[in-house]
This record gives C-alpha cells, structure tokens and sequence, in this order.
C-alpha cells in the first residue's frame, strides 16, 4: 500500500477521461472521510458511554501533556517529516513570495479574523468568544503537516513553514494573548480578559509536537540514504512508513474527542453558537491564502502549502491553555474542544477541494 500522498505525487497531473482524482488515490486515503467521521464517533461515544473514560485519559500525563494525545501526533507526523527533502529546504527559506505572506497570515490576519469573527458571532458568550481567540492565536505545528501532505502541497515548504511558526509560537503567543484579550479591547471599549500563560509551556509543546518528530524524520532520511541511496529509501522504504501517518492521525482524533465526548454531547447548542465562527474562519483563511499564492505565482504546490498552514490551529496548545487559564469545565476550554471538531471535517473537504483545483489549475505535463 502507498503512503499517503504518495501516489498524489506520481500519477499524471492530467487524468484520463472518466478517472477522477479520488480514483488515483489509494483505498486508505480514498475513504479518509469514512475513516475520519468513524474516528470522531468513536471517540464521542466513549468519552460519552464508557463512564471514567475521558479521566483515566486525562490523567495519563507527564509534564502536563497528554501521552495517548502525544503518542498520536507523533506517529502522525514521522512519517511525513522522513519524506521531506532536507537538502531542499535551503530553496524555500529564500523564497520571500511563501514566507512573508506565510508569516502575515499566521501572525498578524489569522488572530485578528478570530478575534473579529469572535465578537461578532458571540457578543454575548464571553467565555466561548476568549476560547475561541485563544485558538486563533494558537497557530498550527502538527495535522496541518498531513492536510499538506495529502492534498499535493510542498513537502519542503511545509516543514520549513511550520518551523518558522513555532519559533514565533514561543516568541510572540503571550504578547498576542495580551494584546487580544485585554489591549484592544480596552481600546474599542470592549471587555477584557486575562491570560496566564508560560513561555515555557508553549516552548515545550513544540519541542515535544513538533521537534521529536522532526529530529526523527531527518535521521532517518539521513541514515536511510547513506545506507542504501535514495531510490531505495523513496522507493521501498517510504512506502512502508506512510500508512502510519494515517494510522496515527485517526488514533488522535478518537482520543481527542474521547478525551471531551460527554462536554460536546451535553452541550450541543453551544457547539453549533461556536462552531458556526470557527467554520467561517477556517474557509477564510484558506480561501484568502490560496488566492494570494496564486496572486503570487508560487504555483500549485507551495500555494496549498500556504492555504493549509494558515488555515490550521494548533488545538492541544490551545485546550492546554484555555484549561490551565480558565479551567477544565470553562467555556473557554469547552471552545477549544470544537475547534478540532470543526476543524478535521473542514479542512479535510479543503483537501478535496484541492486535489480538485490541482486538476483544473495546474498546466498540462507540470509535475
């Protein structure tokens, strides 16, 4: 079987009459969608039916992060990080027309088109309104790697940018949680809030999610290719490792949503006031980015890369915070909760969405 995204890059950018793009696509990658609403239920109706599910969980912690949560993410992201090209990305850091658009739309439209969308869409819900600004501000370093992946995007670009977001994610997330919570609010007249936060924390989030998955993929690609060259390691080791990038990827989202399944399912009307900002915010952003990277000539590739990495969140920070700040039972945690609830649907249509455009965008015989 195939790795995901692997026959993406392979088959011809032009299919024949009658084949559409799922079809080239193989049987594990072409049922996400089935695998993914399987997944979601799963976990919903465990935290949900199995009573003390949703704490043994939570207590299977070191340092604060979740293990079952972690122990996903991590095979999630490996074998996507052990595709990238390392000696290319030196190409993608020089290219300005990826990086500052990447940069601005993560760190300067994406926090304030949440805290917009925030207060017009829950004016009198502050609770959930702050939750939700906290998961614009919470920028993605994880899934957004296999959203990229599987929609055809740049490999190389994504590590890079999602590189470039951590480091901002520990320089600049306290400062923004300021700014957006109490600073601007104050100024407009609005009502401010607080945010207790340590830079540490979020440092070791990223050291954790996305460095540990990192180092791994580099090595291995490294030591992969000294041993046996890189028509092996592409050719017949890749292949192997793929599937478990979905694998890991579907084990996350059962436990995420087994973690949060009774908070979702006991407050349904509450989950349809926040998600209804969160699913315009998503189609936004990845509406917005993928028209300024086809504004930009970055061409396909690099343009999905920019959609998906400014579109993405990183909810386990965002929970993490929201929790440590407010509170398990808050609205404010509850608001980060659903944001991956809307956000895995979305995001995963966008990849269709995608491969549709690559089809219909892309000049004949362009690899």
């Amino acid at each position: 079987m195939k790795g995901a995204g692997q026959e993406l890059r392979t088959a011809p950018v032009r299919p024949r009459a009658g084949r559409t793009v799922a079809a080239r696509l193989s049987t594990l990658d072409r049922f996400l969608p089935v695998w993914i609403g399987a997944a979601m239920a799963l976990g919903l109706l465990g935290g949900r039916a199995v009573p003390g599910l949703d704490g043994a969980l939570e207590s299977v912690k070191v340092g604060g992060i979740s293990l079952p949560i972690a122990l996903g993410l991590l095979v999630m992201m490996y074998p996507v990080l052990a595709k990238v090209r390392y000696d290319r990305v030196g190409a993608v850091v020089g290219d300005r027309r990826l990086v500052i658009p990447s940069l601005v739309a993560n760190w300067v439209v994406g926090p304030a088109v949440m805290f917009a969308l925030a207060w017009i869409f829950l004016p009198d819900l502050p609770e959930y309104r702050t939750g939700l600004i906290i998961v614009g501000l919470a920028r993605c370093i994880a899934m957004v790697i296999i959203w990229n992946d599987l929609a055809g995007g740049d490999r190389e670009a994504a590590a890079v940018l999602v590189a470039l977001n951590s480091v901002f994610q520990v320089i600049a997330f306290a400062a923004l949680g300021w700014f957006y919570l109490d600073v601007l609010p104050g100024w407009l007249g609005l009502d401010q809030a607080r945010l207790a936060v340590s830079t540490w924390d979020i440092a070791r989030s990223v050291l954790v999610f996305l460095g540990v998955p990192l180092v791994a993929g580099y090595l291995t690609r490294l030591l992969g290719e000294r041993a046996r060259g890189r028509a092996w390691y592409e050719e017949r080791c890749l292949p192997r490792l793929g599937p478990a990038a979905l694998y890991g990827l579907l084990f996350t989202i059962v436990i995420l949503f087994a973690l949060q399944g009774d908070a979702i399912t006991s407050r349904p009307w509450d989950v349809a006031r926040v998600a209804v900002p969160l699913l315009v915010y998503f189609t936004l952003m990845w509406a917005g980015s993928f028209a300024l990277g086809r504004a930009a000539g970055l061409g396909h590739p690099r343009t999905v890369t920019l959609a998906f990495t400014a579109a993405g969140n990183n909810f386990e920070l965002a929970i993490a915070v929201a929790v440590a700040t407010f509170g398990v039972t808050s609205g404010e945690a509850l608001a980060g909760v659903v944001g991956p609830l809307i956000e895995v649907p979305v995001l995963v249509g966008l990849v269709y969405v995608s491969l549709a455009l690559r089809r219909r965008l892309t000049p004949e015989g362009t690899p």
